[in-house]
Formats: C-alpha cells, structure tokens, sequence
C-alpha cells in the first residue's frame, strides 16, 4: 500500500511555521551541543591510557569509562525527547546543556576511576535531554522551503565531528595545556556548552510542550530502560569478555521486553493515555523504513571507523595522533558531499541522494580494502587518501539529506517520539556496528594478519551499506517542502 498521499498531507503543518527571525542562531546552538556530545563520545578513548596512569584502576573500569556514557545515553534517549514534548524543547535542551557542561567539570575533577565513571554516567543522562530536541526545534523555526538546507547542515557536522575526535584528544593531551593533560578532554566541553546554552536561551523560542501532550508514561519508561540496558549493556561488554553465554542470554530476553513495550504503547494510545513513543510513526512503511537506514549506517560508520583505527594503530602501529590525521580526507570528502548535497541535490533529487551516497561510500570502503591489500604493512597516509576521500564524500552525500527525508512523513505532534527513536536507533546501530564489525575484525586478524582482517571487515561494511541503499527504496521521494 502507497503511504505517499498520507504523508504529504501530514506535512503540510509544517509548511505553515512562520520563519523564526533568529532560526540561524538556534540552528548554530543546536549543532554546538552535537558537536560536544559526538566529540565526548569519541575523544575519550584516546586518552584512556592516562587516565588509568592518573587515577588507576584495572582495564574493565577504564573501558566502564566510555560504557557508562554510552548507556545511559542510549537508555534515555526516547525518554529525553519525550519530556521536550511534555514541558517544552527549549526548557529541556537548556537543561540538558547546562547539566552536561556541569558533569564535564565533574569529570575534568575526578579524583578516581569510580567518580568519572559516575560523572560520565550523568554526562549520557543529561546528553540524552538534549540530542532529541534538535530536530524538534529545526522544523518550529524553519519554513518548509528551507528545512532541507537546515537538515543538510547535520551532514558536515556530525560527519567531521565522528572523525575529528581522536585527532583533537591526541592533540590536547600532546599538548598538556596548563598541565592538565588528559582532564582537557572534558575541559574543552565548558566553553562549547556555555555557548550553546547562551546562544540558546537567546535565539531558540519558547514553547511550553506539545498540544495534546500530558504526562510521562512511566512505566513505559520503565519497561524501554530495562529493554534497552538488556540489549546495550552486552554489546558494549561482550566483545571484551569474549561473548560469554550471559551476553546471548541478555540480548534475547531484551526482545519480550521490546514487545510488551510495543503492546503497552498501542494500549495506552488507544485508551487517550500519551505514549512514550507514538504508536502512529509505524503504520506506514516510511518512518520503519527510515530507522532501519538510519541504524544500519550507524553501524557501517562505526565499523569503518574501527577497522581502520585498529588497522592503523595495531597493524601499523601508528600513534592516535597520527591516525587521526589520516582521517582529514575523509573529513574533507565529508564537508564536500554534505554541502553538495544538503544544499543543491538533496531538496532536487530527494532520496535519490541517499541511494548515491550509500554506493559511493560502499566504493570507498572496497577501495579502502583494495588500498590496504595492495599496498600492505607499512602503508602511509598518501597511499590512502583518494579511498577516504570517496568513502568520506558518500557519507556526505547519504548525510545530507537523510533527516530531512526521514522526517518528511511525521507531524508536528510526533517530531518528539519520532527524534527519540531515530536518535536511539542511530546510537544503537553504532553500537551494534562497534560489537559484530570489531569482534570479525579481531577474530580474524590473529590467524590472518591486520591487513586481511580490515579488507574483510571493509567488504562487510560495504554489504551493510548495499542494505541502506535498499531500504531507501522505501523511504518518502523528497523531504518537507
């Protein structure tokens, strides 16, 4: 059955928002706060060895470091983006702002492994308030016309921000500014997050909720938390500790909790109880459709991104300051497909955009596995460049437009439950990537070598992608217009 009538005539709310004088300025603080939390995400690792030689503890607690943040983000996230509806976007992503910079203070204080990894923990919490609402606030202060360039705007920034965090972390920690060492990690997060919370007192509008929204449907909140730390929790220890059988068990008994979730949702909605999630985002094909591409990239970037840090790191033995150089072509690649694409093919050629994008960096993943096989133990950076060039331009040009059109379906009252799902799915989709695509890179390389392991790995990655090209087949022609 055709959702494309449905859909247009669901949108078209959205072409009726006035344009918000200072919709800039909120777009401007919106990507601040994602810039902060995607480079906490993936600057912490690097420096992982000094803060075990500052504070101690063993390698599980070090690792807790990175896993506390990461559950508790994943945990909240529906939950986040529900709140922004019931008491209003702007109050939660001031909240989440502001508490986030204070846990980063936190963290840069810690005077033991115990205290950062309950500061990090708080750190995903308050993260989780304020990733959820920027898509919400984009379509309230942009018209119809211009959400296609604000969406596409995403591109370049979460793009350069996943590459650029383990460069940044090796430069400040080779820097010790002050003799902070690796405390500037978090440091670095105070004046980011004070930005983005003053330029949006000032430029985001106020609104108090969605209409029709009530209460927080606790005990959904309940039953999704204990779902989703049942399902998160062995992804992120499982590749450590060898896949024991506890990791399947926890994995499979998460799937019961999903659905009676599920159940609980259609219950509530039928009997004019707010759901967490609205049950309405999955009659069509369209919204399913656009999770499923949203989380299967996720994971082809997180593999990607691990199999060539373990192969550089591990195989070449480069310091992570060095691979994080190695990734500016790709950064470059992404900058260059995200602007061609958010602001001239995109709102032109729709989800045809996606479907580029999807084979141009399946072609740069093979053509990265082609590189490495060719060239061998000790590649250099030269010998990479043109592959993460193109890998880094179809991740642009798939970045670009892909919100937008995800969204394209969903009406004003669902941007919440819709932006809590495609955040959770996106975060859940990388931590999947990270388990299956770093547990076959590792399992390979001891019989195989580095240089097999990242090829096969790469082709794994470029199968996954040839799925995202599929799925979007499924997805609305073209976003909110």
């Amino acid at each position: 059955m055709s959702t494309a009538a449905p859909e247009t005539e669901r949108a078209d709310p959205a072409r009726a928002v006035v344009a918000h004088p200072l919709r800039k300025l909120a777009l401007g603080a919106i990507l601040l706060a994602e810039i902060m939390d995607l480079l906490d995400t993936t600057i912490v690792n690097v420096a992982a060895p000094g803060i075990r030689a500052a504070l101690g503890g063993g390698t599980s607690q070090i690792q807790w470091v990175s896993a506390a943040y990461t559950l508790a983000f994943a945990m909240l996230l529906i939950t986040g983006a529900r709140l922004g509806d019931l008491v209003g976007r702007k109050r939660m992503f001031l909240l989440g702002t502001l508490g986030f910079t204070l846990c980063s203070a936190l963290c840069a204080a810690a005077t033991g492994a115990g205290m950062l990894i309950g500061a990090r923990a708080c750190q995903g919490a308050f993260a989780a308030l304020v990733i959820p609402q920027g898509l919400g606030i984009i379509r309230a202060v942009f018209p119809a016309e211009e959400l296609g360039r604000a969406f596409g705007a995403f591109g370049p920034v979460l793009g350069l921000s996943s590459v650029a965090g383990p460069t940044l972390g090796g430069l400040l920690l080779g820097s010790d500014l002050w003799g902070t060492g690796w405390r500037m990690i978090f440091l670095i997060n105070l004046p980011v997050g004070l930005a983005a919370a003053l330029i949006g007192a000032r430029a985001i509008p106020a609104d108090h909720g969605t209409a029709g929204a009530r209460r927080l449907d606790l005990p959904g909140v309940a039953v999704l938390s204990a779902a989703m730390v049942l399902l998160v929790y062995p992804l992120i220890q499982g590749r450590e500790l060898g896949w024991p059988a506890w990791t399947f068990a926890s994995m499979a008994g998460s799937l019961p909790l999903f659905a009676g979730f599920a159940a609980l949702q259609r219950r509530r909605a039928a009997t004019g109880r707010a759901p967490l999630v609205e049950p309405s985002l999955f009659r069509g094909r369209a919204f399913p459709s656009a999770v499923l591409v949203v989380a299967l990239f996720s994971a082809a970037v997180s593999g990607l991104m691990l199999a060539l840090t373990l192969t550089l790191q591990l195989g070449a033995h480069w310091t992570a300051l060095h691979a994080g150089l190695t990734f500016i072509p790709m950064s470059v690649g992404i900058v260059g497909g995200a602007v061609a694409s958010g602001a001239a093919l995109g709102p032109r050629f729709g989800r045809r955009v996606i479907h580029a994008g999807a084979v141009v960096m399946s072609l740069g993943a093979l053509a990265l596995a082609a590189s490495l096989t060719h060239w061998g133990l000790p590649v250099t950076t030269w010998e990479l460049l043109p592959a993460l060039l193109v890998t880094g331009a179809g991740m642009g040009l798939l970045m670009g437009p892909l919100f937008d059109i995800a969204l394209a379906g969903v009406a004003p009252e669902e941007s919440g439950s819709a932006s809590g799902v495609l955040n959770a799915l996106q975060q859940l989709g990388g931590s999947v990537g990270v388990a299956a695509l770093g547990t076959a890179f590792l399992s390979w390389s001891p019989t195989h070598g580095p240089i097999p392991a990242a090829a096969w790995t790469l082709t794994c990655v470029a199968g996954v992608l040839a799925l995202v090209a599929l799925f979007t087949f499924a997805l609305p022609r073209g976003g909110n217009r």
